[in-house]
């Protein structure tokens, strides 16, 4: 059957938008009937009708019949029995059938052709985006190839072949430009049907791009041996993909870089230069935050709270910057990749929280080192210098972690220990001060002798009465014992510079002071057994003369110790 040249044209139209001819010859008998009731002025109800063979366009009027006037509810629209035999003699006509009555559309004109163009052309526009919305509202997230047909200020307009795609500014990478005629990927992101251009948005910064892209470099991906398990993605600056092989043989990372990284650069090169980090996926969360957070080292990781999803990551003071990155753009993307919330601390951060948590537990408010005045200023400023500057941080360190500090030899630990000792046993005492605290050997004697303890008051207390005579001599008598010490101190100060200054000379004297008492040991003859006394042969008598004069050199000895000491501390 021959069709004429318009509805032709018709079926041209409807392949070019993709749409069905039987649509576009609805819109074209529609802005007929439109035109026509226009031109006549008229409410009544009015069809238009197109002949495919011959081309031509009519347009009648259509009534519905009733039996009588009384039936007559709608007289523009409806008409009786009568009536519709006199309009069509020789017609069968029964009620509730259709009559038709054709008007003359030769003499509509230039305005209603045009009013008919536009009637055209909106309804062919919804078809359109009718057939765009079916065809591709199921497709979202899928990759499609198109190419640049226009840009439009930020937005850049894709060619898809069925219809046209808009791709806003947020949804570019800020590396790539594109020129007209450029073919690349896309990814769907959604179908606008609301929207006045093209209703297909489609983006370039989605991570579905790169999954694709990888599937397409990498065969493992492709015969899903290697899974992507998740992907964190900003686009134009860097990229995190978590992957996991399903064969023990298959190293994932390796499958994904490619020989000398021929595959990974493959992408790179379509991502305009964007960074990737390829990353083995763990199903220990822990391990997998670690691995997330390269090309940082991480110390150790513990999860805070299981619920919320949130992890403290510990890193080395050297590592802080490289784990959060520029802009904290590095534990942004872990934490994306994980889907749970990061907190990244240093070491020094965590230990100072550890010590106030501690601090706060105890409750107890910490003591300057400066309180321990038997240790000396030397010792204390050797302790501060190493970042000893309380009490309780100096009692729990160990003998071996103060001997590595600086000038803490063994004389001068075992001098901070028993200071350390004696600090503490005041309070274990009961007293601030034990020196004050401490009674006088006599008050054993006033207690225990009934004589003197009849010597108080009535009130219960002693009194001692002191003349200005024995004070004077008590005075005088601490004076003395300072200049004497001070004496003492000066004079151990002048043998030793001169000790020092001599010594040379001294370990001569001593190699031959050693020499001369071999020599002397040699020589001595052997005693006499007659001169041999034991111990039992002596009387009791000389044994206690003997104790008394071998312990009048040990006090002198403690003595002379305790001006050294003495002179030490100075």
């Amino acid at each position: 059957m021959a069709t004429s040249a318009l509805y032709q044209s018709i079926e041209l139209l409807s392949q070019e938008k993709s749409i069905d001819p039987s649509i576009v010859v609805g819109a074209v008998e529609e802005a007929i009937a439109l035109a026509t009731r226009k031109y006549y002025k008229t409410q009544e109800n009015m069809r238009g009708e197109l002949n495919k063979e011959t081309g031509e366009i009519t347009a009648y009027i259509y009534k519905t019949v009733v039996a009588d006037e009384e039936q007559v509810e709608d007289p523009v629209n409806q008409i009786t029995l009568a009536q519709a035999q006199e309009l069509t003699p020789g017609a069968e006509v029964e009620v509730g059938s259709e009559i038709r009555i054709y008007r003359d559309t030769s003499p509509l004109g230039r305005i209603a052709a045009q009013l008919a163009k536009q009637v055209i052309f909106q309804k062919v526009r919804e078809a359109e985006r009718d057939t765009v919305f079916q065809e591709y509202a199921h497709r979202e997230k899928e990759v499609l190839t198109a190419t640049v047909k226009r840009i439009e200020g930020q937005d850049v307009i894709f060619d898809l072949g069925k219809a046209e795609a808009r791709c806003p500014k947020r949804e570019q990478s800020r590396l790539e430009q594109f020129t007209v005629g450029e073919r690349t990927r896309v990814v769907l992101l959604k179908v606008d049907r609301a929207a006045k251009g093209p209703q297909v948005v489609v983006s370039r910064a989605a991570p579905e791009l790169v999954q694709n892209l990888f599937q397409s470099e990498v065969p493992e991906i492709y015969d899903n041996t290697v899974s992507v398990k998740a992907i964190a993605r900003e686009a134009g600056e860097r990229t995190k993909i978590a992957v996991q092989s399903r064969d023990k043989d298959v190293d994932p990372v390796g499958a994904c870089v490619g020989m000398k990284g021929m595959r990974v650069q493959s992408i790179i090169r379509e991502l305009r230069g964007e960074k990737i980090d390829i990353i083995e996926y763990s199903d220990e969360i822990t391990t997998f935050a670690e691995k997330a957070l390269q090309p940082a080292k991480v110390s150790r990781v513990s999860i805070v709270d299981l619920t919320e999803k949130q992890l403290e990551v510990i890193v080395d003071d050297t590592q802080l910057s490289l784990a959060i990155g520029k802009k904290g753009q590095n534990v942004r993307l872990a934490a994306k990749l994980l889907g749970w919330k990061i907190d990244i601390k240093s070491e020094e951060e965590k230990r100072q929280e550890v010590e106030q948590q501690m601090q706060a537990l105890a409750g107890a408010p910490t003591t300057p080192i400066e309180q321990i005045s038997e240790l000396g200023d030397t010792i204390i400023q050797k302790l501060v210098a190493a970042g000893i500057t309380t009490v309780e941080a100096l009692a729990d360190m160990t003998p071996e972690q103060l001997e590595e500090i600086p000038g803490i030899g063994e004389k001068t630990l075992e001098k901070i220990s028993v200071a350390v000792r004696n600090y503490f046993a005041r309070f274990e005492d009961g007293t601030a001060d034990p020196v004050s605290g401490a009674a006088e050997p006599g008050d054993a004697d006033v207690a225990s002798d009934p004589a003197k303890s009849s010597e108080t008051d009535e009130t219960g207390a002693t009194e001692v009465a002191v003349t200005e005579g024995e004070r004077a001599a008590v005075e005088a008598t601490d004076e003395a014992e300072a200049e004497n010490d001070a004496a003492v101190i000066t004079e151990a100060e002048n043998v030793r510079a001169e000790e020092e200054e001599n010594l040379p000379a001294a370990e001569e004297d001593a190699e031959e002071f050693r020499n001369a008492a071999e020599t002397a040991v040699e020589d001595i003859p052997p005693a006499d057994e007659a001169e041999v006394e034991t111990l039992e042969d002596r009387p009791a008598e000389a044994l206690d003369e003997d104790a008394q004069s071998a312990e009048q050199p040990l006090l002198e000895e403690d003595e002379n110790g305790s001006a050294a000491d003495k002179d030490d501390d100075a």
